[in-house]
């Protein structure tokens, strides 16, 4: 990957979380949305991001369900945000990958302590 690929990768994670956490007025949004990771075209006409919910299951899943239904909404704000030739299309991945960690933190520290 370039540099400014690197650098573009980095800023939209950034932009990203902070359109999701300020900027989107969506009321099923629950809990705490963190961007994991974000894959993008060596041309930057198209990203993947990965995000992770951390609330309730039946919470996540309206967040979810939310996130979805806003991606046009959200790739408008990157639009306005960063100075691309081409504002990339969003695809929106649900990442469990932080979550999966640390239950096996805890499963880690219970069998440590004898718990288990």
């Amino acid at each position: 990957m370039s540099l400014r690929n690197e650098r573009v990768r980095k800023t939209l994670m950034k932009e990203i979380a902070d359109i999701i956490q300020k900027e989107l007025k969506d009321s099923r949004i629950h809990g705490i949305v963190s961007i994991t990771d974000i894959e993008i075209a060596h041309d930057n006409s198209f990203a993947k991001v990965y995000y992770s919910v951390f609330a309730s299951e039946e919470d996540k899943q309206t967040t979810i369900n939310a996130i979805t239904e806003n991606t046009s909404k959200i790739r408008y704000e990157v639009g306005k945000r960063i100075r691309l030739r081409l504002t990339p299309e969003l695809r929106f991945i649900p990442d469990n990958s932080l979550e999966r960690g640390a239950n096996v933190t805890a499963l880690i520290n219970k069998i440590s302590k004898g718990e288990i």
